[in-house]
């Protein structure tokens, strides 16, 4: 079990803990756990085989018997007991957006409430605003969570369905039956929310693969099962599809099912003009198939230069390919330096040192730590004495690295009125800013982008933080007009970030194409706040990719040098 699915199961225990008393320290204790996990750079199965588990501060004998038990058997006797003793409409309410065990606690005490419909109701009827300590405009924020809830369900974020997807994947490639398995679908082309996992598997025996692809410890139940597709429910409720095809038919199966359905239609336009037919079998001139190598050919014949996976969306990909104008995609080995990262210096879980190490140990060439700035106090933002005490850290740390720079950067709020968060001497003594929106989210649109525009103009800044401030599956962004805002940064020369963790995965890749007309820089950003968090990069590269950048629209692709030069050039000029 991966150590993000157990901190996950640690942080349900704490809630589940809460409902159920008012003591608060149990909770508390599995909810420090979880963040202690969050923040483990090793391996959790090998911290747990080496029996070092207890060493790991907030990690006590009883919570450590209940990570092993969750490692080793995948569920917890006490996390069953737990569920079974709240009604499940609780554990649906704690999902609204706001709406802690706390207030979900008193809801049931006070009103008997203990579903989420039950919930609309007393709310819509005013009866949740007459409880002590709700009022008008809480119980308005659970109407308007409850209607959120109910347009995403059914939706995960990639982080949700990813690992989840490769673990199916590689259960499916130790079936001795299968030749070839390769993810398809949404997720193979990079969305950053999707509806379920798509696999398509090669083999002659495809029954066998099917009773194979069922014995996955993830799988829940059994939604369907066929001759050539079998449908899952996985045990987090996400929906899982395989289809098993022959070694001939793997390439156009392959093509098929990754999809998206509106590039296929456009594909399948173009092989009925050149006089073939495209489907999810074959390419077919008349009854005959052509023999196909690999997915690429496909493309091949039908005159295009073979079109990436992340950008099949049914925009302008197949022109592209047509004219021979398809961008080189940026690469994940392109990236060579680690922005945006947190330290214990702020909310981050590790300390500067330990963030460097691990930047380096993942092959990085210099790192750029942005701790919050002083008004993100709930943060632990830096007052201007702890920038100058951690500026003398990093000094420190950087007279003794070979080829490796700590370059000092803050990630500095955007204030309400468009400034920044320091005075001007201050912001000055950071190598770069990255200046992003933490409050004030509800401001009519033309204020909030006046706002952002305000802040790049700010000859400090350097680049632009999340840009509009979503949530994904959570909330949405905030009221901004991103045509105006990429418009002043490709003017101002400020890059704008694709923030990689994939709850934000923000800048919106469908903005990418117009990022580029404007040219408009971007830099792949995990906003990491452990040694781990470093790793979200990935998720970035794919919007990155799915936006159309190459190597050079990204700015962490310079090298040293060249990065130091580009971040100092508009303080300088």
């Amino acid at each position: 079990m991966l150590k993000v699915q157990v901190a996950a199961q640690l942080e349900e225990i704490a809630d589940l803990l809460e409902i159920q008393s008012e003591n608060p320290f149990q909770p508390r204790a599995f909810r420090n756990a979880a963040r202690a996990l969050e923040g483990l750079a090793e391996d959790l199965e090998d911290v747990l085989a080496e029996g070092r588990l207890r060493g790991i501060p907030a990690i006590g004998d009883s919570i450590a018997n209940e990570i092993s038990e969750l490692v080793t058997t995948g569920g917890s006797k006490r996390l069953r007991e737990l569920r079974a003793s709240v009604p499940p409409g609780i554990l649906e309410m704690l999902r609204v957006p706001g709406l802690g065990p706390k207030k979900a606690r008193a809801l049931q005490k006070e009103l008997r409430i203990e579903s989420l419909e039950a919930l609309k109701k007393a709310c819509e009827s005013g009866a949740v605003a007459q409880v002590k300590g709700f009022g008008e405009k809480t119980q308005q924020k659970i109407l308007d969570g409850i209607e959120y809830l109910s347009s995403v369900a059914g939706r995960f974020r990639v982080d949700q369905a990813l690992p989840r997807a490769l673990a199916l994947l590689d259960h499916l490639r130790q079936c001795p039956g299968v030749t070839r398995a390769e993810l398809a679908g949404s997720l193979r082309r990079g969305k950053e929310i999707v509806k379920d996992i798509d696999l398509v598997a090669a083999s002659a025996d495809p029954v066998a693969v099917m009773d194979h692809f069922l014995r996955s410890p993830d799988v829940a139940g059994v939604v369907a099962k066929g001759e050539t597709k079998t449908s899952v429910r996985l045990s987090n409720g996400l929906a899982a599809d395989l289809r098993v095809v022959s070694r001939i038919e793997f390439p156009a199966a392959l093509q098929y099912f990754t999809g998206s359905k509106e590039h296929n239609t456009q594909l399948r336009g173009i092989a009925k003009e050149l006089g073939l037919k495209l489907n999810e079998y074959a390419l077919f001139r008349g009854e005959v198939a052509l023999p196909l190598r690999d997915e690429a050919s496909i493309y091949e014949i039908l005159g295009l230069g073979f079109i990436e996976p992340e950008l099949r969306e049914g925009l302008d990909e197949i022109r592209l390919g047509a004219e021979g104008r398809l961008p080189t995609l940026l690469e994940r080995s392109d990236i060579v330096g680690m922005i945006h990262v947190h330290t214990d210096w702020s909310d981050g879980a590790a300390t500067l040192e330990e963030m460097v190490e691990a930047a380096r140990e993942r092959g990085y060439r210099y790192i750029g730590i942005t701790d919050h700035s002083q008004s993100a106090s709930y943060a632990g933002g830096l007052t201007p004495e702890r920038v100058r005490k951690q500026h003398a850290e990093i000094d420190r740390l950087n007279s003794k690295l070979a080829g490796f720079r700590i370059f000092k950067g803050i990630e500095s709020d955007i204030l309400a009125d468009g400034s920044l968060d320091y005075e001007d001497d201050m912001l000055d003594l950071f190598d770069f800013v990255v200046a992003s929106v933490h409050s004030s989210f509800k401001m009519p649109q033309e204020a909030m982008t006046a706002r952002v525009i305000r802040a790049l103009q700010d000859p400090r800044t350097t680049i632009l933080g999340h840009p509009t401030g979503r949530l994904l599956l959570s909330r949405d962004a905030y009221a901004i007009d991103m045509g105006q805002v990429l418009k002043a940064a490709g003017e101002l020369g400020v890059a704008v970030e694709i923030n990689a963790s994939p709850y934000r995965l923000d800048l919106d890749w469908r903005l990418g194409p117009r990022a580029m007309e404007l040219g408009v820089k971007t830099s792949i950003n995990p906003d990491a706040h452990s040694t781990d968090g470093m790793d979200d990069v990935i998720h970035g590269v794919k919007i990155a990719r799915k936006a159309g950048f190459s190597r050079e629209d990204v700015v962490n692709t310079l090298g040293i040098e060249a990065f130091a030069k580009w971040i100092a050039r508009r303080k300088s000029g």
